[in-house]
C-alpha cells in the first residue's frame, strides 16, 4: 500500500489506514479497511481511479453504506468514499444537479424549497444520490427512474462519461451501473412545479409512515430482501414465525419483518446467518426464494 499512500499524499486526497468499516455502514458492522480515501473533487477521484486501473487495483466504491454488509475480516485493499462529493445545484425552475455523495434528503429539501414535486418518495431513504441511481432506489410507488434525466460517471480508468434515457437501463432495483463497472459521480433530475404546502405535506406523511412502520431507531440497511413477484418479503418472513428471531446481535424486527436490525454489537456474520435462516425458512414454507437487496463485500 506504500505506493498508494504516496499517491494519495501527493494528490492531497485525505485517507485513513485500518479504518473500521462499521463507522461507514448503516448496519454498524464490518472490519477495518486497509486504506480509506475520501476524494473531495471529481478530478481527484478521476486521478485515483486512473492510478488504480494502471496497477490492477480494484477499489470498493462507497456511498453512505446504507445498503452494504462488509465482512468482519474487513477489506484488505482500498475503499473510496464518495461522501465528500456533496453538492446540489438548481439548473432551471424544475431541474437539479446533485453530486453522487449528496444525501437524498438534501436533494429532496432543495426540491421542496423550489416548489418542485416528484421526489417526495425519496424523502427519508437513507442513501446518497449515487447509490440511489446505482440501484434505482424507490419507495411508496416512486423510483429514481421517474426523475433522472441523465447520470454522469467515470469509467474504471477515470474517463468521464454519461448515460441518458434508455441507456440507464433502469429496472426494479437495477441500473446499467450494476453491470458496466462505471462510478456514478452525479445525476440530473427533472421534476415538476407543484404546491409547496402539498409537497411538504406528502413528504411529512411518507416520513411519518416510515417512522410508524420501520425500526428506524436501530441500525439496519432498510429492506433486506427484494420483493418477490406476487409476494411481499416481510409478509412471508412474518408468516414463517420469524419476527424477533435472533442470531447473536442481529434480529428480525418486531415492527417490520422485512428488516434485520442490529440490536447490540451484531457482527456481519450474525446478519448473514440470520439472512440464511430467513431464506431457508421462507423457501421451506412457501417455495419462494428471497433475493437480497443488500450487497456483501469481503470474505465470509
Amino acid at each position: 500500500m506504500n505506493e498508494t499512500t504516496l499517491f494519495l499524499t501527493e494528490h492531497q486526497i485525505p485517507f485513513l489506514t485500518d479504518e473500521p468499516m462499521k463507522n461507514h455502514t448503516s448496519f454498524r458492522t464490518g472490519g477495518p479497511a486497509a486504506l480509506f480515501a475520501s476524494p473531495a473533487t471529481v478530478d481527484q477521484l478521476s486521478a485515483l481511479l486512473g492510478f488504480c486501473s494502471a496497477r490492477g487495483v480494484r477499489p470498493l466504491i462507497l456511498g453512505n453504506g446504507s445498503n452494504l454488509l462488509v465482512s468482519d475480516r474487513g477489506i484488505d485493499g482500498l475503499v473510496i468514499s464518495m461522501c465528500e462529493l456533496d453538492e446540489v445545484r438548481q439548473l432551471d425552475d424544475v431541474t437539479f444537479f446533485a453530486a453522487a455523495g449528496t444525501r437524498l434528503i438534501r436533494l429532496c429539501k432543495a426540491a421542496l424549497a423550489a416548489d418542485c414535486t416528484g421526489l417526495e418518495f425519496a424523502y427519508g431513504i437513507p442513501g446518497t444520490v449515487g447509490g440511489a441511481v446505482f440501484m434505482n432506489a424507490g419507495a411508496y410507488g416512486g423510483e429514481m427512474k421517474q426523475v433522472v434525466s441523465f447520470a454522469e460517471h467515470l469509467t474504471p480508468d477515470g474517463t468521464p462519461g454519461r448515460l441518458t434515457g434508455g441507456e440507464l437501463d433502469f429496472g426494479y432495483r437495477h441500473s446499467a451501473y450494476m453491470n458496466n463497472g462505471c462510478i456514478v459521480t452525479g445525476a440530473v433530475v427533472r421534476l415538476e412545479t407543484g404546491d409547496h404546502a402539498l409537497i411538504e405535506e406528502k413528504m411529512n406523511d411518507l416520513l411519518g409512515r416510515r417512522k410508524d412502520k420501520q425500526p428506524l431507531e436501530y441500525p439496519s440497511a432498510g429492506s433486506v430482501f427484494k420483493r418477490p413477484e406476487g409476494y411481499f418479503a416481510g409478509a412471508l418472513i412474518e408468516q414463517s414465525g420469524l419476527k424477533g428471531r435472533r442470531v447473536g446481535g442481529a434480529a428480525v424486527s418486531e415492527k417490520h419483518a422485512g428488516f434485520i436490525i442490529n440490536v447490540g454489537d451484531a457482527t456481519t456474520a450474525d446478519v448473514l446467518n440470520l439472512i440464511d435462516v430467513c431464506r431457508e425458512t421462507v423457501f421451506k414454507n412457501f417455495g419462494v426464494t428471497l433475493e437480497t437487496e443488500v450487497r456483501f463485500v469481503g470474505e465470509r
